[in-house]
């Protein structure tokens, strides 16, 4: 997933109050993905690995504990239906689906990056 793609959609997460980051792939990768904190101590990694359709690993402690299985057709998905697909995601299983009912959005959560997050964007966004 591209960058800059990958902050407007943790923005977007983050204003419907779920917890994503940003995330960069294992050292001497380029890859960027998305990061949600989930409870139990684990973290949900979107996109770490450069493949064109959205998936994810559900990790504690480094180690792998579930995962999200490729969306067939999630190539051609928009920003939008990635935020819901992210946010609609049922992560209590080792092999994650989608929530049964739309997920009820929290309290937004405060954008990342403050002072040089704006500095930074007025050079990088187009």
């Amino acid at each position: 997933m591209d960058e800059n793609r990958a902050r407007r959609v943790v923005d977007a997460l983050r204003d419907r109050g779920v917890p994503a980051h940003v995330a960069q792939a294992s050292a001497g990768r380029s890859q960027t993905g998305i990061r949600v904190v989930l409870p139990g101590d684990r973290e949900a990694l979107w996109d770490t690995d450069g493949t064109a359709g959205l998936e994810a690993q559900v990790m504690r402690d480094g180690m792998l504990v579930g995962f999200v299985p490729a969306i067939p057709g999630s190539e051609d998905f928009s920003e939008p239906q990635v935020v819901e697909t992210i946010a609609n995601t049922d992560y209590d299983q080792p092999v994650a689906r989608r929530a049964a009912h739309p997920v009820a959005p929290s309290p937004s959560l405060p954008r990342e990056g403050g002072f040089f997050r704006r500095m930074r964007e007025g050079f990088r966004e187009s």
